[in-house]
């Protein structure tokens, strides 16, 4: 048997591909819609893929199992779970079968039993594996069920899809669903679909896999006896969900358009005039520059966010999908950045100009702007004597455990159609944990008209470490 793991680091995505060798059949679990890495791991294995599964319908990713059953035939092995409201819509274009708690299948000699374990979705089913005549499990694929360290949220349904008096029934099915989890062989073998950075849960850990064993002595969730006691502990204290998640829901239920479907983004070659008048309609134009490179100097009313791992995160949170999106990029990077945003689903990738650009744009006489990096040191007295306006930035959890007495919270992800609220009678100050979010909420500020600011460098760790006010 061959077991394969795959790991988007920008979405803290995992998936897994299960080859039973002797036969040349492949499964692949929760594929990303990018599918280029299973079908070169297949070619590279001498194996077909035959069979495609998902645990549900996912929040935080497009989906790839339309697209793999497309593009290669196999029979995707869907959840006829959580009643009519998670029946996929898009059968009729793919194979499928539907499967329920207690349903096995085979992939080679590679067996497949199905376990119903909703509480983070009401679908979400986990994938048993039994190797080659073996009436032991080897392992279980749980998907958004149980993580190392931590369990899937049950809140998003009714936070990012707005699902009224959802979090308590989930979290209610989780913990019945955790009690058969602690059922499993302590010796089975734990492959999660997500890491550390998801917003999925609230503590995952970096580990890439762990054993039922071991999360029964380590895990929170599974310490919990007592049922009310779990479901306060399970919906509290979650991280904001990104606003792209309800697109999520939607657009996997459904079925994503295929990747060949799209477009491919152009080098759009503007003129200063051209460019001034489409940003001035509400032309989305993205700066994915460094910060530092962007406080520089950049063009009037673009908006900074910066191409590293947390691109497609914050992308999901800001970009405007009614809009086309345009990037300002080295072209090296258009590709891997288009993908980035097709795999949150901001498929309108339009076009894009490289960063060597803005420099003839501004000799053709386009403006631009800057904005000041402040320490700490330098802010404490103008904010103390609140000559300035502080915004932090950081989510709701970094505010409660501290922060500092003069500020204002606006959580970034938020900030855009929260701008109404930040006062415009003094030079702003936008402050996170590190200078990183700040930096992006500093760009959104200025594209929207208010372009006295400021970003504190270091944020709030940075002021914590000069020991200077804060409170609870």
């Amino acid at each position: 048997m061959l077991l394969k793991y795959f790991y988007d680091e920008k979405l803290a995505q995992a998936s897994y591909m299960v080859g039973c060798q002797a036969t040349g059949e492949a499964l692949v679990v929760d594929p990303s819609r990018d599918i280029q890495a299973y079908l070169d791991t297949a070619k590279k294995e001498n194996l077909t893929i035959t069979r495609v599964t998902e645990t549900h319908i996912h929040a935080d990713f497009v989906s790839g199992a339309k697209e793999l059953a497309t593009e290669t035939g196999a029979i995707a092995m869907l959840s006829g779970e959580g009643g009519n409201d998670w029946t996929y819509q898009f059968l009729d274009q793919i194979n499928h079968e539907i499967v329920r708690d207690g349903d096995q299948f085979m992939v080679g000699n590679v067996k497949i039993e199905v376990m119903h374990t909703p509480g983070h979705t009401p679908e979400s089913i986990s994938f048993v594996l039994y190797d080659r005549g073996q009436d032991t499990p080897m392992g279980v694929f749980t998907g958004d069920f149980v993580f190392v360290g931590d369990v899937g949220r049950p809140d998003l349904l009714e936070k990012a899809a707005g699902q009224k008096d959802t979090s308590r029934v989930g979290a209610k099915q989780m913990f019945e669903s955790l009690k058969r989890f602690k059922q499993l062989p302590d010796h089975m073998q734990v492959w999660p679909g997500h890491g550390a950075g998801s917003a999925c849960g609230k503590a995952l850990g970096a580990i890439p896999s762990s054993t039922v064993g071991y999360e029964k002595v380590t895990n929170w969730a599974l310490r919990h006896d007592e049922e009310e006691a779990f479901i306060n502990e399970l919906i509290s204290e979650q991280p904001e969900p990104p606003k792209y998640f309800a697109v999520m829901k939607k657009v996997n239920k459904v079925g994503p358009a295929l990747i060949r479907e799209l477009g491919e983004p152009k080098n759009t070659l503007l003129s200063a005039d051209e460019l001034t008048k489409e940003l001035e309609n509400g032309m989305q134009l993205i700066d994915t520059r460094p910060a530092s490179e962007f406080a520089k100097e950049h063009i009037a009313g673009t908006i900074n966010i910066p191409n590293n791992k947390s691109f497609a995160n914050w992308a999901g949170w800001l970009v405007d999908y009614d809009k086309p999106v345009y990037l300002i990029a080295d072209e090296q990077n258009i590709e891997d950045l288009t993908k980035s945003l097709r795999s949150i689903g901001a498929d309108d990738v339009a076009g894009y100009m490289e960063t060597a650009a803005i420099a003839g744009l501004k000799g053709e006489g386009i403006a631009t702007e800057s904005y000041e990096v402040a320490t700490p040191d330098q802010l404490k007295d103008k904010i103390a004597n609140e000559e300035v306006t502080l915004i932090d930035v950081r989510n709701e959890g970094e505010w409660n455990d501290g922060h500092i007495p003069q500020a204002q919270h606006i959580m970034l992800g938020y900030l855009q159609e929260r701008i109404d609220e930040v006062p415009t009678d003094k030079p702003v100050v936008l402050q996170c944990q590190s200078g990183g979010r700040s930096a992006m909420a500093t760009s959104i500020l200025q594209a929207n008209g208010i372009k006295n600011v400021t970003n504190m460098a270091g944020g709030f760790g940075a002021w914590s470490k000069e020991d200077l006010p804060q409170t609870k």
